[in-house]
Formats: structure tokens, sequence, C-alpha cells
């Protein structure tokens, strides 16, 4: 059996933090998450992290200060920003702090994923599990790496935003996902725009799907979407 591995998540939202935690939390990482700049440094120094995903601004203390001090503490633990800083001086100053890595918001929590894995060497460890090859949803076979659609002999290739937003309603399997909690982790907006914009996907997903009858998208107006088979 293995250790999931643990996270230090500094970010002030509350809302987007709890998206992220919960993301997270599902994709196999054990999360902390604070509010609080002075907070996350003080669990940084005095806990034991796999990670530190840190947001630029915080009350307290900001995200480049925090990593300054966990560097002069001899901490070599990685360190990914979360910021909607998008000058190339911030990213600079970033990595200068000792950042690992820099993630500009909006993001995907795919993406988000990818890289913590990256900076903690999962995709080469045998002992931590990487993304399954293929995930059974009905009668299809659904491989979110390769973003395809398996039916029979028939193989559909999806966009990216199909297959982000196919997996994430599979990993909710039978449970409502939250409607906001999907657009902030999709697009990192819940504007009406991106609204409009995934029920044009979830329409698309549906018709995907409909070589097995068993499989549906259920929505659950103005409150979310659950698959079930």
């Amino acid at each position: 059996m293995t250790t999931a591995p643990s996270v230090l998540l500094a970010e002030d939202e509350e809302s987007l933090g709890s998206i992220i935690s919960e993301s997270l939390t599902v994709s196999g990482f054990s999360v902390t998450h604070v509010t609080n700049g002075n907070e996350a440094l003080e669990l940084l120094l005095n806990g034991s992290f796999s990670l530190a995903i840190l947001d630029v601004m915080m009350p307290g203390m900001d995200g480049f200060t925090i990593a300054r001090q966990l560097r002069l503490n001899n901490l070599r633990l990685p360190v990914l920003f979360l910021t909607s800083k998008t000058m190339p001086h911030d990213v600079v100053t970033g990595f200068e702090s000792g950042g690992n890595d820099y993630i500009k918001k909006p993001f995907s929590m795919l993406e988000l994923v990818v890289r913590m894995k990256a900076l903690l060497g999962l995709n080469r460890l045998p002992e931590y599990a990487a993304l399954p090859t293929t995930a059974q949803i009905g009668k299809y076979h659904f491989d979110p790496v390769k973003q395809q659609l398996i039916f029979g002999t028939e193989i559909c290739k999806l966009t990216a935003r199909e297959s982000e937003i196919l997996w994430m309603l599979y990993q909710h399997t039978q449970t409502l996902l939250p409607r906001q909690q999907l657009l902030i982790s999709i697009w990192g907006d819940d504007n009406f725009f991106n609204a409009r914009t995934l029920d044009v996907f979830i329409t698309r997903l549906r018709k995907l799907l409909k070589q097995d009858p068993r499989v549906q998208i259920i929505n659950a107006r103005g409150v979310g979407y659950k698959l079930v088979w």
C-alpha cells in the first residue's frame, strides 16, 4: 500500500481552494488547504509535505516570500506557483525566489495534476499509480491520455476539452458533480460564456455516448451533472 503524496495548498480564494483540494484528493493526493501565507509557511517549516502549491498574492505573506523562506531554511520540496500575474518579469521572479514551476490562472485541473506529477517524478516511480490506460463507461472504453472513446471496433477521437470534462464526470460516477466545480476546474471561471460553452460540450458528449442507452449524463438544472450507467 502506497502513501498519497502530501500537498500544502495555499490559496486565499476559499471556493477555488476547496475545488482544487477536492479535485486533487480524487486524483490521489492528500491535501492541506490554508488561506493565509503566514500559516502556510509555518506548516511547511514544521510539517512534512511532498509539494507546496502557493498562490502568489495572499494575506499575511505572498507566495514568492514563502518560497524564499523555504530555501533559506534549506527545504528542497518542490514549489508550484498559482497566479493571475502574466508579465514575464513575474515568471522570472517566481523562479528566482525558489519556485520549480508556474501555472497561470485560469488553468485546467488536468494540467495542474500533470505538472504536479512531473515535479514529484510520479510518472517515473512505479510505486505511484498513473492515470489508468482506459476507464470503463458502460460498454465504452475511455482513454483519457490518448483522448479516445472506444465502442467495439469504433474509435472516436475526443477534443482536449471533451476528454477533460468526461474524465471529471467519470471520477464522480454516480454522484452529482457541481456545475461550478466543473467550470472552475476546466476553465478557471464560472462566467456566463463558459457556462454556455459547457452546455455545448455536454450535448456533444451525450451524442458520443448514445450507442449505449444505459450511459447517461443527467442534468440537475442549475446544480450540476451526474454520469450514470
